[in-house]
């Protein structure tokens, strides 16, 4: 349930305002109902705090019916000492906050870089559950005594995933097994009979069976979720500002993307997240300071007298500071000016200094 709280012209009376304040239910047909009768009374706008995810509903109804809709942090708005805490006196609270001009609204990104969020998160998490599976495969083949990892640097390459199918269907002969490399493995074909010889069982080819079928279906999810992101990227366009904005002008969102690939440690996978995390629409970055401290990739100054420190972060964006930080230690190891610049500053500042994205050595935006 949540609290409306409308305030629109007095019907009669030039000047004045009228204050309701009743409950509405979190369900879809109150919610338009909700927008239907605030469009009604000439209601423009509503406010309403980030609340976890509860406010989504909310935003992208109203926003269908046509009402601006402003998120607004909550921490922006409460920092009142003595002020009671309900419902409904935080929806007075909030009405008369947007009615002074006292708040500003939250970065919530037009519905086609919403829906390209949510293909690039859902991807990360399968990669990252994905390679969890991985790890487990490697756990069963050392609880097996065997040591295939020590001799093959990726077990799921060619020559790996082959030896892996092999022992699932039966076969438990270490040369046998060694003689499935190809490439440079060949090479090696001693080291891997060694290294294949150990105490494998039938329960063991069960459970690996299970991992590997596992891991060939996030893979398969994860080539989907890649296409349908290729496909929302051509839905994404520099023009775009409000929900249903066609993309008849302006960058595409790929374009942006093969852009942002082109920058040192950026892949694609992670150009197109930072596209999903903060739009194609960079007008509303007033400088890449204000990208960064968005972000919460500086630090905090807290100055206390003549003395100046600096304080934490802050918490920002998981999905958008993870894909940054990949980029970063990527860039670190390149041949470029980034990986020089991280090599002279690393020795005396330390890796984590050094990594970190600085302003003055900000690259340009996508836009640009």
């Amino acid at each position: 349930m949540r609290d409306g709280l409308p305030a629109h012209p007095h019907d009669t009376i030039e000047g004045r305002r009228i204050q309701q304040v009743w409950t509405v239910a979190s369900t879809t047909n109150a919610i338009l109902e909700l927008g239907d009768k605030l469009v009604c009374q000439g209601v423009e706008r509503v406010v309403m705090e980030a609340t976890g995810s509860y406010w989504r509903p909310f935003f992208y109804l109203l926003e269908a019916r046509g009402l601006d809709c402003w998120l607004v942090n909550a921490r922006d708005v409460k920092n009142v000492p003595g002020r009671p805490k309900t419902d409904k006196l935080d929806a007075v609270w909030l009405a008369e906050l947007a009615e002074r001009g006292m708040v500003r609204t939250s970065f919530v990104p037009p519905k086609a870089v919403r829906q390209l969020r949510d293909f690039t998160r859902t991807r990360t998490v399968f990669v990252q559950e994905r390679t969890r599976h991985k790890h487990r495969v490697d756990k069963a083949l050392q609880d097996a005594q065997i040591k295939l990892s020590d001799v093959v640097s990726d077990l799921f390459g060619r020559s790996g995933r082959a030896m892996l199918d092999a022992l699932v269907t039966g076969e438990r002969n270490p040369r046998a097994l060694a003689e499935l490399a190809q490439g440079s493995l060949v090479k090696k074909k001693t080291a891997l009979a060694e290294a294949l010889t150990g105490q494998f069982e039938d329960h063991h080819a069960r459970l690996l069976g299970v991992l590997l079928s596992t891991v060939d279906h996030l893979t398969g999810q994860i080539h989907e979720l890649d296409r349908l992101i290729a496909q929302t990227l051509e839905e994404i366009s520099t023009s775009d500002d409000g929900p249903g904005t066609e993309p008849s002008s302006g960058v595409s969102g790929r374009v942006l993307a093969e852009k942002l690939d082109a920058v040192p440690g950026i892949g694609s996978a992670t150009a197109q997240i930072i596209l999903a995390e903060i739009g194609a629409d960079m007008s509303r970055f007033p400088t890449p300071e204000h990208l960064v401290s968005w972000a919460k990739l500086c630090p905090r100054t807290i100055q206390s007298g003549a003395k100046n420190t600096a304080g934490p972060a802050g918490q920002g964006n998981p999905w958008l500071k993870g894909a940054l930080g990949e980029a970063a230690n990527a860039a670190a190891r390149a041949n470029t000016f980034l990986g020089a610049g991280y090599r002279r500053i690393v020795k005396r500042r330390g890796h984590a200094k050094a990594s970190s994205p600085s302003p003055a050595r900000s690259s340009s935006s996508p836009g640009t």
